[in-house]
């Protein structure tokens, strides 16, 4: 019962609609400042800043210097959504986290190691098969610096994005619509749709949003039939750091000073469909079977049950310990 821990605290629906206004107002303005203000103090940055330049503002600062200021804003939303969580909800950080007594970190490194073996794999793979559409990029220092800001920001990042979207408002949209359907399709195309300003949307076109609605409702079913965020942090946080280490190119979000560079011209394929048509399904699979899921169907588009019979079992549950 992942989504009705949210009976630990309090959850009237006017708190959820306050609490997610209230993280996208720190997210998007409180967050900034520090990444305005340096932009501010460049030559040519408020206008790279302006135009939304993502490859603009990052050789104006640095794209280490740009990537942890990204990156912070993220950080601080984080926090934001823990502080609402406790002060408005009176809810506890592993109640919004998992159904479990404590959090599963055992699920959040199997999710870890297990997407990022698999990343790795393609990309060098892609790497062999291709290598006139990469260039060798590593040079140790901005590296080195790269791998710092990454290994302790870019967990942040995915972190945020999960709590925010497969936790806090999976939690709110299904407590008030007493459904578990409606919140893992919405939260699913907002995540994705959240990604529509990315600079690859330009280059490839709409057709990439697939790829991220796909990937959200991925994040949104393990989360639903795993009772928690655990699996859905570890990947989230796999597929980001080892695409910040690994390769940049200059019409990515995350344009880094990683080990290769991507200088080809890149065309929306049919390979965009090979990880939420196969892949994705294949670690569901695998997800079920090491993790036992059952009763699909109930965990993904059954009934939220209401606050007095979720209490009502809970108060049955810890009389029978």
């Amino acid at each position: 019962m992942y989504i009705e821990q949210a009976y630990k605290g309090l959850s009237e629906g006017w708190r959820y609609i306050l609490g997610i206004l209230g993280v996208l107002f720190v997210w998007q303005i409180i967050a900034a400042i520090p990444l305005i203000a340096a932009l501010a103090l460049k030559d040519g940055g408020m206008s790279a800043m302006i135009s939304g330049d993502i490859g603009r503002m990052s050789l104006v600062l640095g794209s280490n210097l740009f990537l942890f200021l990204m990156l912070l804003t993220f950080a601080i939303a984080l926090i934001s959504i823990f502080v609402f969580v406790k002060y408005l909800h009176k809810q506890s950080l592993t109640s919004l986290t998992t159904s479990r007594k404590k959090v599963d970190f055992k699920r959040v490194w199997f999710a870890f190691f297990l997407w990022s073996a698999i990343s790795v794999g393609f990309i060098f793979l892609d790497i062999w098969l291709s290598p006139e559409d990469y260039e060798f990029n590593f040079k140790p220092v901005p590296f080195i610096v790269l791998a710092i800001v990454a290994v302790f920001m870019i967990p942040l990042q995915t972190s945020m994005e999960e709590y925010f979207m497969r936790g806090y408002m999976m939690q709110g949209l299904g407590t008030m619509t007493k459904n578990k359907w409606f919140p893992l399709v919405f939260t699913s195309l907002l995540f994705g749709l959240l990604h529509i300003m990315n600079p690859e949307v330009e280059k490839l076109g709409y057709g990439i949003l697939v790829f991220y609605i796909g990937t959200g409702f991925f994040l949104g079913i393990i989360t639903l039939m795993d009772e928690g965020l655990e699996l859905a942090l570890g990947f989230h946080a796999a597929n980001n750091l080892t695409t910040a280490l690994l390769v940049t190119a200059d019409w990515t979000a995350f344009q880094t000073d990683s080990l290769y560079r991507d200088i080809s011209d890149p065309v929306l394929g049919w390979d965009i469909l090979v990880p939420v048509l196969v892949v994705f399904p294949i670690l569901l699979i695998l997800f079920s079977k090491k993790y036992k899921w059952t009763n699909w169907k109930e965990k993904l588009a059954g009934k939220v049950v209401s606050r007095e019979e979720f209490l009502n079992t809970e108060k049955e549950e810890i009389v029978q310990h």
